[in-house]
């Protein structure tokens, strides 16, 4: 089933690009069918899956076949509560970003192969279990975003995306080290996650584990992006087309921080948490770092991007504060719950942001504040729903946002109170960034051009994911029933 899951998209891809000359919009079509089609095999397997602990062991849906067996490598595959739910968030936001590109008229099936292709690479690195075949989904993601952002964005998109691709490929050679050297520190040698985790292998070896730790964190802070390894980020968002940008917050940042979750911290317990202090400054850095460089945006769109600096701040905050031993077993299961939750909350509530930047760019060809006014009158659908997304990115309860943020705070409070303390203070400014925002774009006087409200397409995009951020804001038990044994078990071997 999770084969299927993963290379469905490919598949359809490799149709699309072998169709000689498809239709008006029936590449677009093919996309959209291709990922409800993929979307429903997900959902099947969310109501299927039997909820077991993963990361060591009762992962769901589990594959696997030798692979590069000279080297211990397999195509290992499977899901469990740290995973799960990001591959469902991946099939979520690929259909919106389909449904929306009804509304692309440049090249329309390459388009659509290069989000297909990108969908698979994306799923396939949630359910790796063996750290070369995430290696491997996590370069191919790099490249299918660099010809996304090249191809179809706009202003400098091609030094935009070069900047993308040399960051963040960088990150990624700082990884396959990181990679090589937990080979290395096995015995017996093995690329297996889960093999991995039980063993601990470098837990004996502070130093060497250190070096190992240094690297695979630096790799996964580039994709995540935490300061001060961000400054990819703001020009890739700006210049990459509304899509492009959606998928780029709202899942390929994922990795990094899943990364950590899956990889850094059960691999590596002990050191992750000696320098859980450092990781936490870090992401209470990133917090604070993001909310006020966004506060000082003109552009609405490198607003939302230095949102993503903060928001992923906070998921960094809450698993360096899971690594220190200051607090109990609860709360810091609760800080990692929390965590998972916000890297939900972030792709729903900032990739429908990005989506409603896109309807900017199309009608006025800027991102500019000053440039809009009044647009509440003209566009009501497009003012509700940028409120909606902006209260839910502040935290306000109802949303998805919040039930994160409250969780990181109660799990990191008592191990970390200084960070969390000054982390609360991002949202104060976070809140003001958007409210400034939405009184610049919404209210005052009308422009002198007028903004046609959201086309159905668009509106039919958008307000699917916010009323996914508002249902996981009033009923979370459904998604944090899901990962609450898998946080637990990552706890537990942090445990002294």
């Amino acid at each position: 089933m999770l084969s299927i899951v993963v290379f469905l998209p490919l598949v359809a891809a490799l149709v699309l690009l072998g169709w000689p000359r498809p239709p008006g919009r029936a590449a677009t079509w093919a996309w959209i069918t291709a990922s409800v089609a993929d979307l429903v095999l997900v959902v099947a397997v969310w109501l299927t899956y039997d909820g077991g602990p993963g990361v060591t062991e009762g992962f769901g849906f589990e594959e696997r076949q030798p692979w590069i067996p000279g080297v211990g490598s397999s195509y290992h595959v499977g899901v469990d509560g740290l995973s799960l739910p990001l591959v469902a968030l991946t099939a979520v936001l690929f259909l919106a970003c389909a449904v929306h590109g009804l509304g692309e008229d440049r090249n329309r099936r390459t388009y659509a192969a290069l989000f297909l292709f990108l969908q698979t690479v994306c799923t396939g690195l949630f359910v790796s279990l063996d750290l070369i075949l995430f290696f491997v989904f996590f370069d191919l993601s790099i490249v299918g975003m660099y010809f996304v952002i090249a191809g179809w964005g706009h202003g400098q998109a091609a030094r935009a995306a070069l900047k993308f691709f040399l960051y963040t490929f960088l990150g990624s050679l700082a990884l396959l080290l990181g990679f090589i050297g937990l080979y290395v520190g096995s015995d017996p040698h093995t690329f297996d996650m889960v093999e991995l985790a039980r063993s601990a292998p470098l837990d004996d070896r502070p130093v060497f584990g250190g070096l190992v730790l240094l690297a695979i964190f630096v790799g996964l802070a580039v994709k995540t992006p935490t300061f001060p390894f961000h400054t990819w980020l703001p020009p890739a968002h700006t210049e990459a087309p509304a899509a492009g940008s959606a998928i780029l917050a709202g899942v390929l940042l994922k990795m990094g921080t899943f990364g950590f979750v899956r990889i850094a911290m059960p691999i590596l317990p002990e050191v992750w948490q000696t320098w859980a202090w450092l990781i936490v400054v870090v992401g209470v850095v990133s917090v604070l770092w993001g909310a006020l460089v966004a506060l000082a945006q003109t552009s609405f769109k490198r607003l939302v991007a230095y949102t993503s600096v903060n928001h992923m701040g906070y998921v960094v905050l809450a698993l360096g504060a899971a690594g220190m031993l200051g607090g109990d077993a609860v709360a810091r299961s609760v800080a990692v719950t929390g965590a998972v939750t916000q890297m939900v909350s972030h792709g729903l509530l900032t990739g429908a942001l990005f989506l409603l930047t896109g309807a900017m760019w199309d009608r006025r060809r800027t991102y500019e504040m000053s440039e809009y006014g009044g647009v509440a009158g003209t566009a009501p659908r497009f003012a509700a729903l940028l409120a909606l997304a902006a209260f839910g990115s502040l935290g306000l309860p109802g949303f998805s946002g919040f039930i994160a943020e409250f969780q990181i705070f109660a799990g990191s409070l008592g191990p970390a109170p200084v960070a969390t303390v000054l982390a609360v203070l991002g949202i104060l400014v976070t809140a003001g960034l958007f409210l400034w925002a939405l009184q610049r774009i919404l209210l005052g006087p009308r422009s002198d051009t007028g903004f046609p409200d959201l086309r159905g397409h668009e509106t039919a995009a958008i307000a699917p994911l916010m009323g996914l951020a508002i249902v996981v804001g009033l009923l979370p038990a459904w998604l944090l029933g899901v990962i609450e044994p898998a946080a637990r078990t990552v706890v537990d071997l942090l445990a002294p």
